[in-house]
């Protein structure tokens, strides 16, 4: 009889472990989906960016220097992208996209402000329709985010709460890194245009 008790013992407790553990696999899973949708988006970004220079470089004959800024930080926020998309929620990766993404926003912001001082530009169809599908996909680069963060939230708190911390320090789930792309100094700051 003691046998049997022990034998039960064991099994709910085999299976509560079972299901913790599953349900932590999860919550990384879900985290990790998140994220690739990040991915898909801020690729979209990156991609729109060198049509958005062409179709501005015509215009902006003066300001050669914004145009390759915006180019060198297109190219450091993809090299970014690719390496943070094998290691979603990784300290170190998360921390390089941020940054490489908020160089990115502040010399697309920095373009924008120029447009202004150049009229045929700011009416070109072109320019017009790239301005919006960029808009567009910083919306959506935005939504993703933010359900990354949360999907990295649930899996945090699985990470560090009792009893799933348990299991999660044995079977070695790391917690997740937010990822956050505003420089909060910065945002709070006016972008400084001179012509």
């Amino acid at each position: 009889m003691e046998l049997i008790i022990i034998l039960v013992v064991l099994i709910g407790l085999g299976a509560f472990v079972a299901m913790l553990y599953n349900r932590l696999v999860r919550l990384r899973n879900a985290y990790k989906n998140a994220f690739a949708q990040i991915d898909v988006q801020l690729k979209r970004r990156h991609d729109l960016i060198p049509n958005l220079v062409e179709s501005v470089r015509g215009y902006m004959t003066h300001e050669r220097e914004t145009l390759t800024a915006v180019i060198e930080a297109r190219n450091q926020a993809e090299s970014a992208r690719q390496q943070a998309s094998g290691q979603a929620g990784e300290a170190g990766a998360m921390a390089e996209l941020s940054r490489a993404e908020g160089s990115l926003g502040g010399v697309l912001g920095r373009l924008f402000a120029l447009s202004e001082a150049y009229p045929d530009l700011k009416a070109s169809e072109n320019f017009q329709s790239l301005q919006e599908e960029l808009t567009s996909t910083e919306n959506r680069v935005a939504y993703a985010r933010q359900a990354y963060n949360d999907g990295a939230l649930n899996y945090n708190n699985a990470v560090q709460t009792v009893p799933s911390n348990l299991i999660a320090g044995m079977f070695g789930f790391q917690p997740a890194t937010m990822l956050e792309f505003e420089d909060r100094e910065a945002i709070q700051q006016a972008p400084e245009v001179s012509f």
